[in-house]
């Protein structure tokens, strides 16, 4: 990274960040939790506009739970965002054998099983706070394409890119839809989460959580690219660390309708969700997008 092009004053607040956040990486896992609690249930009062989404999505998605609930989730939500400051910190900059001490790996043989037999290979992931750190953990063993959406700040989005590119990541651009399918073209699994509201344009409406929603009609036009397989990939934090699961490749996927193909995939998404919902990103505008004719969520 060539330094001297962030010497500005104004990047002097990320520089502080930067030097808080490799002082975090070094912390133990349990102090990481227990400090990212504790700035999580700070954050709960602040962030009064994401509090408010993160309440709307999940009365939505949950509608069988008490309002009583829902604040018990968003706050449990708040706690896993305080969390995630330490595990993005973990992602650019913790050690290795860190990492790996804290993953308990399942049925990885269904992406070296791909590999083995040179396929394409699209990693289906929902985006959960330790997100950055789940992309992290794939690079301990194999060489892949991170999708990202290139941070507003530019010194910030550096140290990003630079910590993944360091441990064998090729970063690709989310617009950058050449770069993803000569990636997988050329035998580099992607690291993709479709789950996020980018409006109408090359989106469908599907059901999640019977929810019409907008969903990423990619996934679907990248998994035609020959010879390729689309694999469910699920990283969420535990009591002692994370759990890094690989389930089956999709079958019969995907097939000539695009509404089929989105509702299969947020159905997919919805399952990881479901198994901690305290985890997930719902502090995003999912919903913002709506069917003509429908009433804004927000």
């Amino acid at each position: 990274m060539n330094k001297q092009n962030f010497y500005h004053p104004k990047f002097i607040p990320t520089w502080i960040l930067i030097v808080f956040m490799k002082l975090g990486a070094r912390l133990p896992f349990k102090a990481q939790v227990l400090i990212g609690i504790g700035i999580g249930r700070l954050l709960y009062p602040l962030l009064s506009r994401f509090r408010k989404i993160a309440f709307v999505n999940i009365a939505h998605c949950f509608p069988h739970k008490s309002l009583n609930e829902v604040e018990s989730l968003v706050k449990q939500n708040f706690e896993a965002i305080g969390i995630s400051l330490f595990e993005t910190a973990n992602a650019y900059f913790a050690k290795n054998d860190k990492v790996q001490k804290l993953i308990s790996l399942n049925n990885e043989h269904y992406l070296t099983d791909a590999l083995d037999k040179k396929q394409g290979v699209i990693l289906l992931t929902a985006h959960f706070m330790p997100l950055m750190l789940g992309s992290r953990a794939l690079l301990l063993k194999h060489k892949i394409a991170n999708i990202y959406r290139p941070q507003n700040n530019p010194l910030f989005d550096e140290v990003m890119r630079k910590g993944f590119v360091d441990n064998g990541a090729t970063m690709i651009k989310t617009k950058d839809t050449r770069s993803m399918m000569k990636a997988i073209k050329n035998g580099l699994p992607i690291w993709y989460a479709p789950d996020q509201d980018l409006g109408e344009k090359n989106s469908v409406f599907a059901p999640f959580f019977n929810i019409q929603t907008a969903t990423i009609a990619a996934t679907a036009r990248l998994a035609k690219v020959p010879n390729t397989v689309v694999i469910p990939y699920f990283f969420i934090r535990t009591a002692s660390g994370y759990t890094m699961t690989f389930e089956s490749p999709l079958s019969n996927y995907p097939v000539d309708d695009a509404i089929e193909n989105a509702t299969r995939t947020n159905q997919i998404l919805q399952e990881q969700i479901l198994k901690a919902p305290e985890q997930y990103l719902w502090i995003h505008r999912r919903f913002k997008t709506r069917p003509k004719g429908e009433t804004s969520f927000y």
